[in-house]
């Protein structure tokens, strides 16, 4: 028995593998809030392009949740409103075409 508790010791004794350098960490980063909930008086409207055009990059592609810092509710109503503004045209799209 003896001989089968240091076997096992010196399994457990081996040196773990590293990955390639130090872990780096991240710096803290302060949370998002949801500028809705944050300010009440500013309202989610598909007539208003000015508001919906900080949500959309510059391929018209709708900023995702984490990144914009909303809410899940907000979020929901700012991708609607961005979507029935796409559609009578008060936003493109997509960005402006490049014409070759």
């Amino acid at each position: 028995m003896s001989e089968e508790r240091t076997e096992r010791t010196e399994r457990s004794e081996r040196p773990q593998q590293r990955s390639s350098g130090p872990r780096k960490r991240r710096p803290f980063q302060r949370r998002k809030v949801c500028r809705f909930c944050a300010d009440k008086n500013i309202t989610i409207d598909y007539k208003d392009p000015r508001v919906l055009r900080s949500f959309i990059t510059e391929r018209g592609k709708i900023i995702p949740r984490r990144i914009s810092g909303n809410c899940s509710k907000h979020q929901r109503e700012i991708t609607e409103a961005i979507k029935r503004a796409r559609n009578i045209a008060l936003i493109p799209i997509a960005s402006a075409h490049v014409m070759a």
